[in-house]
């Protein structure tokens, strides 16, 4: 493209030592790599299991933390990435340094219930703290709404996501044992993302399933979001299509009055391996690809941990997908999972005589 689309952030001119919660595969892959990429130290790793941390920071050249006290040493010098279950989210943000910054892995808890309960102790201790949304500060999503913004694409009138996929559920075994999985745990991106680009909707019509080759819950959802009457917008999801990659896709088409895009997200493709993500662009003569900077793995982290640390030293003034917006996101999952509980407005069975 002949426009220059922001896809990254500028990073900090000063750093401020990481603090993590937690050892899990989140941090390890991703986590962990984002902060060597970046530059920013990393002064431990905290989890109940302390030789699953010590392995751990053995490979990132950091510190195992064996108790709450160590880590929280540094009081509110530290920037403390909570990667958790969400049960555990409470907890932690109950000890931190009153006004401290933090990062919290999402979902952000189980329920809405739990989001609120969350919502409370920010507040109460006056935390700094940021939801780990990150799909909104991936290349192509950050390209994505700059050309919005610039208004390449004119007013926003579709936006249709596809995912037709085969998840490898077997990797997540911990997953049978949830009632809610596919939209808190996936497509809650998703909602997440296009609150991003178009605010709150009015309103959500969800379905969400299972399949019979899976055990999991939950893995098949289809979601129409209501943004009035100019503004259609739905999402298809299936992780169960087993037939080959010919077909498959994870894909969002965004029309509007002027242009139109198209975004495939690589990394659900092949899964875990994965795919590059592609942008697409036509803004009124043909489409033209959009090189991108990366990938929402691990790209995407690399935005969200950057604007964290821009806010902690106070370069930024903003704290981008804070916990009051993303609550507005467990809202929106909240309502989903309440559509999907309710029967489908009855067909009537016979003519009128």
């Amino acid at each position: 493209m002949s426009i220059d689309l922001r896809q990254t952030l500028p990073p900090p001119s000063s750093t401020r030592p990481v603090v993590i919660f937690g050892a899990g595969s989140i941090v390890a892959d991703a986590h962990l790599p984002a902060y060597r990429r970046l530059g920013f130290p990393v002064a431990g790793i905290h989890d109940p299991d302390h030789a699953k941390a010590a392995a751990l920071a053995a490979r990132f050249d950091t510190r195992a933390l064996p108790g709450m006290t160590d880590a929280l040493a540094l009081g509110r010098d530290a920037v403390y990435d909570i990667a958790v279950p969400p049960e555990a989210i409470a907890g932690i943000l109950s000890a931190l340094p009153e006004g401290a910054v933090v990062l919290i892995q999402k979902p952000m808890g189980s329920d809405l219930a739990a989001a609120d309960a969350i919502l409370r102790i920010i507040r109460q201790r006056r935390l700094k703290a940021a939801v780990n949304f990150q799909l909104r500060f991936a290349p192509a999503f950050l390209a994505l709404k700059d050309a919005i913004a610039r208004g390449l694409l004119g007013e926003v009138v579709d936006v249709d996501g596809l995912l037709a996929v085969d998840t490898p559920w077997h990797l997540f075994a911990f997953l049978a044992k949830l009632p809610r999985v596919e939209i808190l745990l996936h497509s809650i991106h998703y909602l997440d993302a296009i609150r991003d680009l178009l605010g709150n909707p009015a309103g959500i019509h969800a379905r969400t399933m299972g399949h019979p080759s899976s055990t999991v819950s939950n893995t098949r959802s289809s979601m129409i979001l209501d943004y009035g009457p100019q503004v259609r917008c739905a999402l298809s999801v299936n992780h169960n299509h087993a037939f080959g990659r010919k077909f498959q896709a994870c894909e969002f088409r965004i029309c509007g009055t002027r242009g139109a895009a198209y975004l495939k997200l690589g990394v659900n493709l092949d899964y875990p391996r994965g795919e590059a993500d592609e942008l697409w662009l036509n803004t009124g003569a043909a489409w033209e690809q959009v090189p991108l900077a990366g990938n929402w793995f691990i790209e995407a982290f690399l935005g969200r941990f950057t604007q964290v640390m821009r806010f902690a030293t106070g370069e930024d003034a903003t704290l981008e997908g804070s916990a009051e917006d993303a609550w507005h996101t467990m809202a929106l999952v909240e309502a989903a999972y309440e559509s999907a509980a309710k029967p489908a407005h009855p067909i009537k069975g016979e003519p009128d005589a």
